[in-house]
């Protein structure tokens, strides 16, 4: 990974750091105490979108590095097939994998 990639990571996690932050303290602002089941649901609600959200960037990220490297091996070897299509199918996984605390 190179250093603009990085200061780019940084860069959204910051964002969506100030984002909860700001979020938090609007919940607090509102709240008396009462609404707990509320509060524990929108939570519950953005952490399951930023794990999903941050789980398809870095699928992103990863994938672009493995096609490219994979449409270059079929360029050389067309029997590699099998191989290249398992190489870029492997990072949706981690999407999945993401998705799962959605429906928990």
């Amino acid at each position: 990974m190179n250093v603009r990639n990085v200061r780019m990571s940084a860069r959204v996690l910051i964002v969506l750091m100030g984002i909860v932050l700001v979020a938090q303290g609007v919940t607090a602002a509102e709240g008396d105490g009462d609404d707990n089941v509320s509060t524990e649901a929108a939570y519950k609600s953005l952490g399951a979108g930023i794990a999903l959200g941050l789980a398809a960037i870095g699928a992103g990220m990863s994938q672009s590095a493995i096609g490219s490297a994979a449409v270059g091996m079929l360029a050389e070897d067309e029997s590699k097939f099998g191989a290249a299509l398992i190489f870029t199918a492997l990072p949706e996984s981690i999407v999945i994998l993401g998705m799962m605390p959605l429906f928990l």
